[in-house]
């Protein structure tokens, strides 16, 4: 079954306030459905794996924004600092520190979101409340040169509960607002709130998102081989 990517994302535009970031998941698919997307008007792309983020920089246009939304990986961070827009999964200290030191070498500053678990799963990622409150205090964070924190980031439970993902989603707007409030509130790059995939980023902008990861809703659920 042809999926048309045009429609599907013209229904999502319509959808959601122009306010929020609509990242397009574009993970697993290839490179001609990209296309078709970025002709549909679509320049934020989503990905998570790095080889094939790589690949599909190489082949497709350079005004593409490209983001690591997945789980990365320490000894990956070097093939994507340069042209990664932003980084969406930063939960550890150790990737912190390696983002830092990868954006030193080439000169740059990487924009990463700081990835808070929120969900009752304990497979998903993601620091805690206090982790996290740990980490802004330190000197490490301190000392950061070339990384710029513009948010955070979180994944609800995989639930028909719609009630459980709003309450998880309002507990992270309520932590991005104290977090906020308390170290950023001379900086103005800390504004995303990245939650909200196809199944729930109503539910996720009704609770405060302005960033979110829409996938299989613009794509369609079949895994495509890559072309």
């Amino acid at each position: 079954m042809s999926v048309n990517i045009a429609e599907n994302l013209n229904l999502i535009r319509s959808d959601i306030p122009k306010e929020i970031t609509l990242v397009a998941v574009s993970k697993t698919k290839p490179v001609s459905l990209l296309q078709e997307a970025y002709d549909a008007g679509q320049r934020i792309f989503g990905e998570n794996k790095i080889q094939e983020m790589v690949e599909k920089w190489e082949r497709m246009p350079k005004d593409i924004k490209w983001h690591m939304i997945g789980h990365l990986q320490s000894n990956k961070v070097k093939y994507i600092v340069g042209f990664v827009e932003l980084i969406h999964a930063v939960d550890s200290l150790k990737l912190l520190k390696t983002i830092e030191k990868e954006a030193a070498k080439k000169n740059v500053i990487v924009d990463c979101l700081l990835q808070i678990h929120i969900a009752q799963e304990e497979t998903k990622f993601g620091f805690s409340k206090e982790e996290l409150l740990q980490i802004l205090d330190s000197q490490v964070y301190k000392e950061l040169k070339n990384i710029r924190i513009t948010g955070l980031m979180g994944m609800a439970t995989n639930t028909t509960d719609n009630k459980q993902v709003e309450k998880e989603f309002l507990s992270l707007k309520k932590l991005f607002d104290t977090i906020r409030d308390k170290y950023f509130l001379q900086k103005k790059e800390f504004q995303y709130l990245s939650m909200g995939m196809s199944g729930d980023y109503k539910i996720a902008i009704n609770s405060g998102s302005n960033m979110v990861r829409v996938g299989s809703a613009i794509f369609g659920v079949r895994n495509y081989t890559k072309s």
